[in-house]
């Protein structure tokens, strides 16, 4: 179970539904850069990208898929090779074996069923294999078309801190927040809290007293 920050929440600093529009603003205008660090050139690129994020680093996928993508370039690409060979393909990326086996199961549909192209749709995109919500949140908003809002470890604590939420499983935050958040800020909406957890509000020493936002926060400690 990951650690819980709801119980640094302690302050009183009004009502929740007052105090979204200015900390979206406030965070806007302090990470004006915030976005996917992920690199890529279509939706199918997009979707890989994400799908090997999982238990590694951006950094650690862009750098593979900086090679990859020079290869595989279309969902056939990615079938006519044996998995033995995509798994060394991504094996920097960890879990590799379950990574290529979801990336050709994930071309296969997409070929059967979306002739060859990147679904948009939430409800389509979860039917992938190896695609779970959050992938396919992530997806959807970087195609231009948010329809949940991302839910990581980063949104989860500041969330958390915030006191935008009483809860502890994604599914439930990402619920509360949908609410919250106006819909047209759902899709920077989770970079805005991500890019502030890693340049401000640590997960074990928070920079309070260089967060814009201190006094709109339940958790602060100035």
């Amino acid at each position: 179970m990951p650690r819980s920050y709801l119980k640094e929440a302690r302050r009183r600093v009004g009502p929740k539904r007052e105090r979204i529009g200015p900390i979206i603003d406030r965070l806007a205008t302090e990470h004006a850069d915030a976005a996917i660090a992920l690199r890529f050139r279509s939706p199918l690129e997009l979707l890989v990208s994400v799908m090997l994020s999982a238990q590694t680093t951006d950094v650690n996928v862009n750098r593979v898929t900086q090679v990859l993508f020079e290869k595989y370039g279309k969902p056939e690409d990615y079938l006519a090779v044996p998995q033995e060979e995509l798994e060394r393909d991504i094996f920097p990326t960890g879990f590799y074996r379950q990574k290529a086996k979801a990336l050709r199961g994930t071309m296969r549909l997409l070929l059967e069923e979306f002739d060859g192209e990147v679904p948009r749709r939430l409800e389509e995109l979860i039917r992938l294999p190896g695609v779970a919500r959050k992938t396919a949140n992530v997806v959807a908003s970087e195609l231009g078309d948010a329809q949940g809002i991302v839910v990581d470890t980063h949104v989860r604590r500041l969330s958390q801190r915030l006191g935008l939420t009483r809860h502890e499983n994604p599914v439930k935050i990402e619920r509360d927040l949908v609410r919250l958040v106006p819909r047209a800020d759902w899709g920077r909406f989770p970079h805005l809290l991500i890019w502030h957890g890693r340049r401000v509000c640590d997960a074990r020493r928070p920079r309070c007293e260089d967060c814009v936002v201190n006094d709109l926060c339940p958790s602060s400690r100035v």
